[in-house]
C-alpha cells in the first residue's frame, strides 16, 4: 500500500461487526427504539476494553490480523475507485473538450435518435467514420481487446484507457453512480469483426456492461451489429452472406460458375459504401438487441468463462465439447 493511500475509519470497519456486552445500573437509552446507549461515562470504558482486547487478539492471531489488514486495503481501494468513477461522470462529459479524442460524435443531441458504434481498431473506425450518417451515428474506435473486468478490481478497471473512453462517451457513470438519464446514446452498437477475435472483444465489452452498467442491458440500449462474412460477385452484381449456410444457398441460386467469393477477415476490408449498406444503414442492416431475460444464467456464464477459476472453464469445455461442430482456433 502506498504512503499516499490513507485508511479511514469506514475502511477499517467495512464488513466487521463487534458484539460488546455491557452491564450497568440505571441504563439510559437515546430514543424509544433503545438502539443506542445514552450513558456517556461508558464510552471510555468500552473504548479501553476494545483497544486492549482487539490488540491482544491481533498479536496472538497474525493470520487473522493479515486478513483484516487486506480487507481494509480492499475497502480503501474500492472507495477510491468509486470516487474516480464519480469524477469521470461529473467532469462535464457533455462538453466537447472532455469527450474521447477518437470519438467522432454525431450532430443530433437527442439521445433517443443517437447511435454509438464501438468499433474494433482504427482501420475499421476510419471506414465507419467515412460511411456513417453523421447526423445520428457516432463512432468510437477501441484499440485491441479491452480489460477483462471479471478478473480486475474497479480501480484497475477505471485505469484502462478504452474503458475510460467508453464511460466518458456514454456520460452516464458506472456501478452505483450509473444514471441512464444522462446516457448520450440510446443505441450502443458493438461492431466487431466476424471472427474469433471479434467475438472475444464483443464478449469483453458485454462483460463490462453486465458488471458495471447493467441497466444498459436491462433497458435494451445495447446491440450487436452483424457484418457480412462473404461477398459474392457475379455479372457485376454484389451479394452479401452472413454465414456459411447463406453462402451455400446463394451459390446454388446463382450457379457456382463465374462467382467470385471474398471472405472478409475484418471490417477494415470493406470500403465505406459497403460497410454502410451491409452493417450501418437502418434500412438494410441487421442488429441483435442484447436483453436480460435470464440475468442469473448470464451471471453464472460470465463468472465461469471470464473469471479467475480455470477449473470451472475446464468443466464447461468438457461438458460442451461434443456440441461443437466447427472449431476456429
Amino acid at each position: 500500500m502506498k504512503e499516499t493511500e490513507k485508511l479511514t475509519g469506514d475502511d477499517v470497519r467495512e464488513g466487521i461487526t463487534a458484539v460488546v456486552s455491557v452491564k450497568l445500573e440505571n441504563p439510559q437509552f437515546e430514543g424509544q427504539t433503545k438502539t443506542k446507549l445514552g450513558n456517556a461515562d461508558m464510552r471510555g470504558a468500552v473504548e479501553r476494553a476494545m483497544v486492549e482486547g482487539l490488540g491482544t487478539y491481533l498479536e496472538e492471531n497474525p493470520k487473522e490480523a493479515k486478513e483484516l489488514i487486506l480487507r481494509c486495503i480492499t475497502a480503501q481501494r474500492a472507495r477510491e475507485a468509486a470516487r474516480k468513477a464519480r469524477d469521470l461522470t461529473r467532469k462535464g462529459v457533455f462538453e466537447g473538450t472532455t469527450l474521447p479524442g477518437k470519438l467522432a460524435d454525431c450532430t443530433d443531441k437527442d439521445p433517443k435518435h443517437c447511435e454509438l458504434y464501438l468499433v474494433e481498431g482504427d482501420s475499421a473506425g476510419g471506414t465507419a467514420k467515412q460511411g456513417r450518417d453523421r447526423r445520428f451515428q457516432a463512432i468510437l474506435p477501441l484499440r485491441g481487446k479491452i480489460l477483462n473486468v471479471e478478473k480486475a478490481r474497479l480501480a484497475k478497471v477505471l485505469e484502462n484507457n478504452e474503458i475510460k473512453s467508453m464511460i466518458t462517451a456514454f456520460g452516464c457513470g458506472v456501478s452505483e453512480d450509473f444514471d441512464d438519464a444522462k446516457l448520450r446514446y440510446h443505441k450502443i452498437i458493438c461492431m466487431t469483426d466476424a471472427d474469433v477475435d471479434g467475438s472475444h472483444i464483443r464478449i469483453l465489452m458485454l462483460t463490462f456492461f453486465f458488471r458495471y452498467m447493467k441497466p444498459l442491458l436491462e433497458k435494451g440500449y445495447v446491440y450487436i451489429a452483424q457484418p457480412p462474412l462473404y461477398k459474392v460477385s457475379k455479372s457485376r452484381q454484389d451479394h452479401y452472406c452472413y454465414n456459411d449456410k447463406e453462402l451455400e444457398q446463394l451459390l446454388d441460386k446463382l450457379g457456382r460458375k463465374g462467382c467470385e467469393i471474398q471472405r472478409y477477415k475484418g471490417l477494415g476490408e470493406m470500403n465505406a459504401e459497403q460497410l454502410w449498406h451491409t452493417t450501418m444503414s437502418p434500412e438494410s442492416r441487421t442488429l441483435l438487441q442484447v436483453s436480460m431475460e435470464d440475468a442469473y444464467n448470464a451471471d453464472q456464464t460470465f463468472s465461469i468463462l471470464m473469471g479467475e477459476l480455470p477449473e470451472l472453464r475446464r468443466e464447461f469445455i468438457e461438458a460442451n465439447a461434443k456440441l461443437v461442430k466447427e472449431l476456429d482456433i
